[in-house]
């Protein structure tokens, strides 16, 4: 092996531990903010957590604005509505508070408040982050609610197109969060399922991360851990949602295979995002539907790696018993079968893969995808 060039960068500062929501304030004021607008998703911006954030922040003096019109899969159309209010209230920077959805679209607006490109013209391509004006970029604080997609310490947002259905991944280097407030106890309302696909998520992330092809030996370490706490707390959190240690561990979990898929994202991304944009189904739990069949599919390029995985994890039987190890959760924790339980549909299998095959994820898998591989995989998954 000739000695490796990359990239690497690492994420913000997290304020860990139970109770820690009630520094929000603070923390906004330490960033510059006057007067945030807290980004959050229609169910959760009825949540009795949300209305203690906006206490906090009114106790604080920073007002009690909120944007809650995001969709599970957020689109251009829910960021102009969030660019609208943001500008007409005056505000000063973005507090992202929930899931994946309402913090990437968060970024979003945070992002585009002053820019005269389109957000497509930010894709995660190249060096189009660089086209964007950097001092029009609002501060952000990030506030997870669930323990998944691990957006509070990454440097880009999926926002998906309402026209052509597809997602993309916007990026640039100032979307990483200025401070995150990592707080368990802000999860332990999570309905089952969002807990089970949330979780997934964050092994999906580790996974992917684990097996990418590419060279960053602290992401892979990181990927490793993320795995193992995974598999030990997220049938503990889904058993009993009250279980705060657990729910922390999962928070860790999901931050790391967050930080760790900057080494890359694979297959299980690239079917993931294609079906998401399409049939409107959660992220996560697509993941994990589709996880076993990508393990497959990349079993000759990573049976090593992962052999030495199940090893550190105490599972018992090399690759397959990993993969037994991964049906053995999903059956735990009631995950759809296959894609067509999802409601995929067998005549739209072609327009799918043409899809995955331009998601950005695919250039991280070990195995390179082709339309013919690519269209056999989807199959494989009904």
């Amino acid at each position: 092996m000739s000695v490796p060039t990359a990239n690497w960068s690492y994420p913000t500062a997290v304020k860990f531990g139970p109770g820690r929501i009630r520094e929000l304030a603070d923390h906004a004021k330490a960033v510059g903010m006057k007067k945030p607008l807290l980004v959050t998703d229609k169910a959760l911006a009825a949540l009795p957590i949300t209305a203690q954030a906006i206490d906090i922040l009114d106790a604080g003096g920073l007002g009690r604005a909120v944007f809650s019109e995001v969709d599970p899969n957020p689109n251009e159309m829910n960021m102009e509505a969030g660019l609208k209010l943001y500008r007409a209230g005056g505000h000063d920077g973005v507090i992202c508070f929930g899931g994946g959805s309402a913090l990437d679209l968060g970024k979003m607006i945070a992002l585009m408040v002053g820019q005269t490109v389109s957000v497509w013209d930010l894709e995660d391509i190249g060096d189009w982050w660089t086209r964007a004006d950097a001092s029009k970029i609002a501060p952000i604080i990030a506030v997870p609610t669930t323990a998944g997609t691990g957006s509070e310490v990454g440097r880009a947002g999926v926002l998906t197109n309402s026209a052509t259905h597809k997602k993309k991944i916007i990026f640039h280097p100032k979307l990483l969060p200025s401070v995150t407030i990592c707080d368990p106890e802000l999860t332990v309302g999570m309905p089952k399922f969002i807990t089970a696909g949330t979780g997934m998520d964050a092994l999906a992330h580790c996974l992917e991360a684990y097996s990418s092809p590419f060279y960053h030996p602290m992401s892979q370490g990181i990927a490793l851990e993320g795995m193992r706490l995974v598999f030990e707390n997220l049938p503990k959190v889904y058993a009993n949602p009250t279980d705060l240690e657990a729910r922390a561990h999962m928070m860790s979990a999901a931050a790391m295979g967050a930080v760790a898929f900057q080494k890359g994202l694979g297959a299980i991304h690239s079917l993931s995002h294609p079906v998401g944009a399409v049939y409107g189904t959660h992220h996560g739990t697509t993941n994990a539907v589709v996880m076993p069949m990508v393990l497959d599919f990349n079993r000759a390029a990573i049976e090593e790696r992962i052999e030495k995985a199940a090893a550190y994890l105490g599972i018992k039987g090399g690759f397959g018993g990993f993969r037994s190890r991964v049906m053995d959760l999903r059956a735990e924790l009631a995950i759809p079968a296959n894609l067509t339980a999802m409601g995929v549909e067998a005549a739209r299998l072609d327009e799918l893969t043409e899809m995955a095959l331009e998601d950005p994820s695919c250039g991280g898998n070990p195995v390179e995808m082709t339309r013919e591989n690519t269209r056999a995989l989807f199959q494989a998954c009904m």
